[in-house]
């Protein structure tokens, strides 16, 4: 399909049909979270696990989702969450402040709290995420300041997921994207990137949206070009048509920026 512009998504984009579609976490049935899951254990993995921790953790294009700072947010004091559209960061914010009609993340949250031991209730953890979640910011990839006007001392760690390859047209855009928002992480800092591998659209509700194509030497490469090295990349496989996210595989990097 053609290449989805922004503007168009800022028009069209629905979270509460997104959430519904892909965040409504079942017990028992992974493989229709798939996806989640991967991500979930990896992020457990990188921040709980490895000790990824700092003072300020950037988020780009977090859209209406908080799944992501669930082990973030005992590694960073800070959070900044950002996305381009409008009606995401609102979504978001309804979490925040409890709002009626809110996404209920507590099946996800549990979940969490499982893989950490029950060191804390899932009541405490969301309270936590909402403590650590400073700021919730305007982002745009293809700008050579993503933040545009707003100027924030460099990041200890920078995570985006599923954000890019709905972001950028082709692989040039793509490698300039990573070049962009590099400059938001100080050297030495982390990188943790999600990307959904191998596929060309996506439907939130009936509405299609494209995906950048994207292979795992592509992610390699665009990373490597950007300033980053490598610590660990893992990918899996998924059973599409198990998977609301009909790709074939996905992949979490974790990387440095170079120093100087």
């Amino acid at each position: 399909m053609a290449f989805t512009e922004k503007d168009f998504y800022a028009a069209h984009f629905n979270p509460k049909d997104y959430l519904d579609t892909y965040y409504t976490f079942s017990s028992g049935k992974e493989d229709k979270n798939a996806f989640l899951i991967f991500f979930l254990k990896n992020l457990h993995q990188a921040f709980i696990l490895e000790d990824i921790e700092g003072d300020t953790l950037i988020d780009i294009g977090s859209g209406p989702t908080i799944y992501q700072f669930l082990s973030a947010c005992e590694s960073f004091q800070e959070i900044v969450a950002t996305d381009y559209c409008e009606q995401n960061w609102e979504e978001m914010q309804r979490w925040l402040r409890k709002e009626p009609g809110a996404f209920d993340w507590s099946p996800v949250v549990k979940y969490i709290c499982e893989l950490e031991g029950n060191r804390e209730k899932w009541e405490e953890k969301e309270e936590k995420v909402r403590r650590a979640i400073k700021k919730v910011l305007k982002c745009d990839v293809t700008q050579a300041s993503p933040l545009g006007p707003v100027a924030l001392p460099p990041a200890d760690c920078l995570m985006s997921s599923l954000c890019l390859e709905g972001a950028c047209k082709d692989l040039p855009t793509y490698r300039s994207a990573l070049k962009n928002i590099s400059s938001l992480v100080k050297p030495g800092g982390h990188l943790i990137l999600g990307s959904v591998l191998e596929k060309n659209c996506y439907k939130v509700g009936q509405q299609p949206f494209s995906c950048l194509y994207l292979e795992r030497a592509s992610v390699e490469e665009a990373l490597k070009g950007a300033g980053f090295v490598v610590n660990w990349l893992r990918e899996t496989k998924v059973d599409g048509a198990l998977s609301v996210m009909d790709s074939k595989a996905f992949c979490i990097v974790v990387a440095q920026k170079c120093q100087g």
